[in-house]
């Protein structure tokens, strides 16, 4: 069963950055798509970024574009979210999510992660 597991959440103040690491595990095929989503209280779940492992195209909301970097380190299967001049409405729990046929930033993928906070203040 594929396992995933995030960390590197935080609290910064607006303007700061922070670096989110998705380690995926038990995973046995060699095309699929990773994705961060993020969801804060009283919110629905937004998709932010998404990559294709197997051609590193990528994807993101517009709400992030320009301050956030989705990549992938292949040999170690991990994902990473680099998030530059952040902002309060940033503040969500962030999860990993794969899926070995879904890609993009629409919900529904198979598997996803614990998550992680991420906070940022004015």
């Amino acid at each position: 069963l594929v396992q995933l597991a995030e960390s590197g959440g935080g609290s910064v103040q607006a303007g700061g950055s922070l670096r989110l690491s998705c380690a995926a595990s038990e995973v046995y095929f060699s095309r699929f798509c990773m994705a961060w989503f993020r969801q804060a209280p009283g919110n629905e779940s937004e998709g932010v970024a998404a990559i294709d492992i197997g051609d590193s195209s990528t994807v993101y909301a517009d709400s992030v574009k320009g301050r956030f970097t989705i990549s992938q380190n292949n040999a170690k299967n991990t994902m990473y979210l680099q998030m530059n001049d952040l902002k309060p409405e940033d503040t969500a729990m962030y999860y990993c999510a794969l899926d070995r046929w879904r890609c993009g930033l629409q919900p529904g993928y198979n598997h996803r992660g614990q998550g992680t906070q991420v906070t940022v203040s004015s």
